[in-house]
């Protein structure tokens, strides 16, 4: 299967597994799906401004939102020090690989704790009040991921990026129960 179509089949049946989590909720008065483009999330992706987490879109689900964002990393050579990282306290996280591999951490004793400001777009769009933290190298749950993978990040763990070996690209889906992220959010470079 054409890894286009792949990522488009791994993203229809999240979301659709959502929106049935919802309509089996709640009765909701949204009637209209919404669709995110191939074109849409790779123009968010490439953008010109550099960032390395992106968000392409914020949806008002009824009684939640969902935001969907693109990420990626570059290159991590693996050294002795603490993994760096960040954790989100009330939105959680499912990424998609869609290329390249690298060892990610995700959870651990945490070392230290910097707060986000809130008036930062990491908070106020991106993934709601988060912190970064590390851990120490070989604590929590390390693991090879490459393309393909799907991981589920819930709100209040940590996660960060041990090594990269080829740059990794992702798709975050971002469910946001309490709507700490504002629907209708629509990256520039979607549109």
């Amino acid at each position: 299967m054409p890894t286009n179509t792949r990522i488009i089949a791994v993203l229809s049946i999240l979301l659709c597994s959502l929106a049935t989590y919802t309509a089996v909720a709640q009765e909701s008065s949204i009637t209209l799906a919404t669709d995110i483009k191939l074109q849409e999330w790779q123009a968010v992706l490439h953008a010109p401004e550099g960032r390395v987490d992106r968000q392409v879109k914020v949806v008002d689900i009824g009684n939640s939102h969902v935001a969907v964002g693109v990420l990626f990393r570059d290159a991590i050579v693996a050294n002795d020090e603490p993994v760096s990282g960040i954790v989100h306290t009330r939105v959680s996280e499912v990424y998609y690989i869609t290329a390249g591999s690298g060892v990610l951490v995700t959870g651990g004793t945490m070392l230290n704790r910097t707060d986000i400001p809130e008036n930062t777009d990491i908070v106020e769009v991106l993934v709601g009040e988060s912190f970064s933290t590390s851990v120490a190298r070989g604590d929590g749950q390390v693991r090879l991921v490459t393309a393909g993978d799907i991981i589920v990040i819930p709100a209040g763990v940590f996660h960060g990026w041990h090594s990269v070996d080829e740059r990794v690209e992702m798709i975050s889906i971002r469910p946001d129960p309490e709507k700490v992220l504002p629907a209708g959010y629509v990256n520039p470079y979607a549109e």
